[in-house]
């Protein structure tokens, strides 16, 4: 029995867990005094459970060329959007680059592409990173068991796949063409995840996409179905929005800065050891306000397209229209944000550095946390006797 089992069962009316109903009842329209107090109560529990750190984390984009359509999503197949594929080596020095910011946690994201992103190539980039960077995370195509087998054994701890939506028949909508399309494949991705050996697994939404409350209910259901099931991995959360991208998506459903800020303490309050993420899609002022209420993780001086700290990957930079490449009658500028840089995933809202972040968390009085992970920590085999 996997999680599609429980949420089928879940959207054919079976009874909520006592969790979910808490949580449940605290999705439901609130006053300000109501919020209010939520806010304070996440805030309590937050410090309780973490103290006041906040680690930090930034995304490498090594591959923006993908085979699938997904409607929302700037690097679907059919937009004719700048793309290209950073080698290891400029994968290296993009790190390189972050690691110089202070950032000891990199995650790797990819569009969904055989041909690019396969054959030993994830697990080289892992590889040539894995001395230097101590966290190593990946957000790219749900893989078998075996393949996540060879990320964990090549330096990845981290998985991240969001169900994008858990409203199968909205899923359908918006994924027309490539393995994406396959919603129950990709719903128990974290349990092969889990499997293949990694030690932090996050999940999440992505809202916009179908009723706030109907997938914040259901990414609970499945946060509580993994923490039964795959218990010897930790847990984050993230409910990134949509922003403006490539395409022009216009989202069905609108979830308000209130809501969002109502869902991230109800999750804080019903699952007290989940970690939260927090991305630079939301806007300053609202990063500042929700930093100390729940939020565990967050991104900080965010690029979304290959390349985008130091200009690498330019030399290949082309087009694709309906998925078939088309080189560029001009050269284009190796440089980072240029107009002739690789297409972004989306834009970035909060565009501060990691230092003015760092600066200001501790201004709050937060702590941020750059490393909180080394491999020495692992105990090492014994000799065996002779």
């Amino acid at each position: 029995m996997s999680f599609v089992d429980h949420l089928n069962a879940l959207d054919a009316g079976e009874p909520l867990s006592p969790t979910l109903s808490a949580f449940q009842e605290m999705l439901q329209p609130a006053s300000p005094a109501e919020l209010e107090s939520l806010a304070r109560r996440s805030l309590t529990a937050t410090r309780k459970q973490f103290g006041r750190t906040m680690r930090l984390f930034a995304p490498i984009y090594v591959s923006n060329e993908c085979v699938n359509n997904c409607s929302y999503c700037g690097f679907s197949r059919d937009n004719p959007i700048l793309r290209t594929t950073l080698t290891v080596e400029q994968v290296v020095k993009e790190a390189r680059f972050l690691a110089a910011k202070g950032f000891r946690h990199i995650l790797l994201v990819a569009g969904e592409h055989p041909k690019f992103v396969s054959d030993g190539y994830l697990e080289e980039c892992l590889e040539a990173l894995r001395e230097s960077v101590p966290t190593l995370a990946i957000e790219v195509g749900p893989m078998e068991t075996p393949e996540y087998q060879g990320m964990v054994q090549a330096g990845c701890e981290g998985l991240v796949v969001y169900q994008e939506t858990y409203h199968r028949g909205a899923y359908g909508d918006y994924h027309t063409a490539g393995p994406k399309k396959n919603f129950d494949w990709r719903i128990d991705c974290p349990e092969r995840g889990y499997d293949g050996g990694f030690r932090r697994i996050g999940v999440g939404a992505l809202m916009g996409l179908a009723d706030w409350r109907y997938d914040a209910l259901r990414l609970a259901a499945h946060l509580e179905y993994l923490y039964r099931t795959c218990w010897k991995a930790s847990f984050t959360i993230s409910l990134p929005r949509l922003r403006p991208a490539a395409g022009s998506f216009k989202p069905k459903f609108e979830m308000t800065d209130r809501e969002f800020v109502q869902t991230l303490c109800a999750f804080r309050l019903c699952f007290p050891q989940v970690g939260i993420v927090l991305s630079t899609r939301e806007s300053v002022s609202l990063r500042n306000a929700i930093f100390p209420l729940g939020v565990t993780t967050i991104s900080a001086g965010s690029h979304t397209e290959p390349g985008g700290y130091t200009g690498e990957g330019a030399d290949d930079i082309h087009l694709t229209v309906k998925g078939r490449r088309v080189e560029l009658e001009t050269p284009v500028d190796k440089k980072p944000c240029s107009e002739t840089a690789a297409t972004g995933q989306f834009d970035i809202a909060d565009e501060r550095t990691p230092e003015e972040i760092a600066a200001y968390l501790r201004s709050i009085g937060l702590e941020p946390v750059w490393k909180d992970w080394d491999s020495s920590i692992l105990p090492t085999p014994l000799p065996q006797s002779s």
